[in-house]
């Protein structure tokens, strides 16, 4: 799997959320929505999730193994800190 596009969209507003990120695989699958948040750990992602019938957030898509989605999480980390650094569009 080779992660060939991130594009961040800085949130603004005050929060724990800090982005939206859209990560394109292999040029050919694109997930949208993946969230950049900041815990008292630091910053994290959480993947795309829909409410269900009972209540519960489940995630939408996701990696299947810890190596995947620290490799995930790194390059998008990544891509959000570059996009702080630079000015806004």
């Amino acid at each position: 799997m080779n992660i060939t596009d991130v594009r961040v969209r800085k949130i603004s507003k005050e929060g724990k959320m800090k982005a939206v990120v859209s990560v394109t695989i292999d040029d050919e699958f694109v997930v949208h929505d993946i969230k950049v948040i900041e815990g008292d750990k630091g910053l994290f992602i959480a993947m795309p999730s829909r409410r269900s019938s009972d209540g519960e957030y489940r995630d939408v898509a996701h990696p299947i193994n810890t190596s995947t989605r620290e490799r995930l999480q790194a390059v998008i980390l990544e891509a959000y800190e570059k996009a702080e650094e630079s000015p806004e569009e």
